[in-house]
């Protein structure tokens, strides 16, 4: 085994405590969403985002999220709306998401917090994309439930 993978197979993974672990989430988790090449020009292209100029506020909303602690009072559909309105946002861009996300939680924590992370992005995804599509709009999963891409592909790998 190498001295990396050594390194990584016995750090010591915790769960999410604080703000300050909310940043370092939340900046690995958008430079992975801004480099995707299904998701990413969302960010780069249409809305042009500025990493530094979101953060503060999308860290207020997840703070809020998982700790109650932080106010977070902006409208967090407006900004999707308006997207959705110059490139139209489909399950397939909101499972790539959640892929991300969960997988970008997955690396960095786990604990319940870390759960409650994932498990809110898989329910803020699902709602936008209700509410942007309708709620008749396919989510991916034949019970009504939204359904990451990961899992569509191990579905479809498996028949």
């Amino acid at each position: 085994m190498s001295a990396a993978r050594e390194a990584r197979d016995t750090r010591v993974v915790r769960d999410i405590r604080d703000r300050a672990d909310l940043d370092v989430l939340l900046r690995r988790f958008y430079t992975e969403a801004f480099a995707d090449p299904l998701i990413g020009p969302f960010f780069t292209e249409v809305a042009g985002t500025d990493l530094e100029a979101h953060l503060p506020g999308i860290t207020d909303f997840w703070e809020r999220a998982l700790f109650r602690t932080a106010s977070y009072g902006r409208d967090a559909f407006a900004p999707h709306a308006a997207l959705h309105a110059v490139r139209p946002l489909t399950a397939a861009h909101f499972g790539r998401w959640v892929q991300l996300w969960r997988a970008t939680v997955d690396g960095l924590h786990a604990g319940p917090r870390a759960e409650r992370a994932k498990a809110q992005g898989e329910r803020i995804a699902l709602a936008l994309l209700r509410r942007l599509a309708g709620p008749d709009a396919p989510t991916g999963g034949g019970d009504g439930g939204f359904v990451p891409l990961a899992t569509l592909r191990l579905r479809t790998a498996a028949v």
